[in-house]
């Protein structure tokens, strides 16, 4: 099993795998190890075995991800709603001006 974890990391260092196990402590960490397991993935290089750890490693992100959303999404909606139950309606701004990118 050592060599499929070995193949996933590619050049990185051999303790990286255990902190690959862990989910990363922010949102944006998350996605950036989702997204580094994808690159592997689509590369075609890595070995049946290796691939299938690959994709576990990102179904674990994935949830957590999607966990990560779910609690923002909660907390926005406890900060928005009215004493009376309802719900305060506040556009989103997003910070860049009409058109800038």
């Amino acid at each position: 099993m050592a060599e499929t974890d070995a193949s996933i990391s590619g050049a990185a260092q051999p303790d990286e795998t255990d902190v690959d196990e862990r989910a990363p402590e922010d949102f944006a960490a998350t996605l950036a190890r989702l997204e580094s397991l994808v690159a592997q993935l689509e590369s075609g290089e890595l070995s049946l075995e290796a691939s299938l750890v690959a994709f576990e490693r990102g179904v674990h992100l994935t949830r957590d991800a999607q966990r990560r959303l779910e609690n923002a999404e909660l907390r926005v909606k406890a900060l928005l709603e009215q004493p009376d139950g309802s719900f305060q309606t506040v556009p989103f701004e997003t910070g860049e001006a009409d058109g800038e990118r």
